[in-house]
């Protein structure tokens, strides 16, 4: 199905055929949506405000930094997060689960398992969003919930809506799916508090979030770390299953390093073999990638973790709104 995707951001007609049902997926979110507001389908309100952060296209835009720019940011304001997930790409036989820095990415999915090992905040995973946030605030001293995704699921009311866009992929055709890569219609953006960029954004009066690393971290033993550049002009071996895995080795060669890209599917299981290449070059990969290869990792094997920067005028509107819900 690459075809289709790549369809969705480049000039192409290949997408046309698909338009009747594009129409029909977007008839039937206009209409979900309109059954949770009507109250047909039940909702479910939080007693403390619950922070949705999410996107409205497929792939990956960069949410998961951002939550955990956020859960931190939070904490350092003096409250009390907790973030709930889908856990996409993980499996458990119960739910809700508990996730912490020892958690298995096979059961939690690898992104509650990088949230958890980042923030040390309280972090669930559970298909059924609403059992999730009622079970985090049944068992931790909770003041505030992050949803990390969860953008398009109405069950759950939420108090704030942050949207994440890749700055470079941006909307691609803007039709819905299967046609494009749009979730909902664009004019749901008219109706959330924050749109962020992540990357450079051309236009005026929007905010950025600018992602860097400092050091590079190897799998098999933390402890030691190589500086930023300590690959420029080698040859490597790229690994990258996440949602843009261009995005990642498009920074490598900015970087000047010499990329052998291996892109897997978004969530991807990492198996041994998956990174058997039968030669002695560094393996590089995202923060994401390595929480699911550690248990074979060997000692070529590296990371980079990534810090989001945001504008210094995000974080206080967040702050102003929520003790404005807490006043009212």
């Amino acid at each position: 199905m690459r075809w289709l995707t790549d369809s969705w951001y480049q000039s192409s007609t290949q997408y046309w055929f698909l338009l009747p049902l594009s129409w029909l997926y977007r008839l039937v979110v206009i209409m979900r949506k309109w059954a949770y507001r009507s109250g047909i389908f039940t909702t479910h309100k939080m007693p403390v405000p619950l922070i949705v952060v999410g996107n409205i296209t497929v792939g990956g835009t960069g949410k998961t930094p951002f939550v955990i720019w956020l859960a931190e940011q939070l904490l350092a304001a003096g409250y009390k997060p907790g973030i709930i997930s889908r856990g996409y790409g993980g499996n458990s036989r119960k739910y809700p689960l508990d996730v912490d820095k020892n958690s298995d990415a096979k059961h939690c999915g690898d992104e509650p398992l990088l949230i958890a090992r980042r923030t040390a905040c309280p972090v669930v995973v559970d298909p059924d969003r609403p059992q999730a946030a009622i079970h985090l605030l049944s068992q931790y001293h909770c003041d505030v919930i992050i949803s990390d995704d969860g953008l398009q699921h109405y069950a759950l009311e939420r108090d704030m809506e942050i949207i994440i866009v890749d700055s470079v992929r941006r909307f691609g055709n803007k039709h819905c799916l299967p046609a494009g890569p749009l979730r909902e219609p664009l004019s749901r953006l008219n109706n959330v508090d924050f749109i962020i960029y992540n990357g450079k954004s051309d236009e005026h009066n929007t905010i950025s979030m600018q992602l860097s690393g400092s050091a590079w971290t190897n799998l098999l033993d933390p402890s030691l770390k190589q500086a930023l550049n300590s690959f420029s002009h080698s040859e490597v071996h790229a690994v990258a299953g996440i949602g843009h895995p261009k995005r990642f080795f498009d920074s490598l060669a900015a970087a000047e390093i010499i990329v052998h890209p291996h892109a897997f599917a978004d969530h991807h299981d990492y198996l041994p073999t998956d990174l058997e290449f039968y030669d002695d070059l560094p393996i590089l990969m995202t923060e994401k990638d390595a929480v699911k290869c550690q248990s074979f990792a060997h000692k070529n094997m590296w990371y980079l973790p990534v810090e989001a920067t945001i504008d210094s005028s995000v974080f206080p509107a967040i702050h102003q709104t929520l003790k404005e819900l807490s006043n009212g």
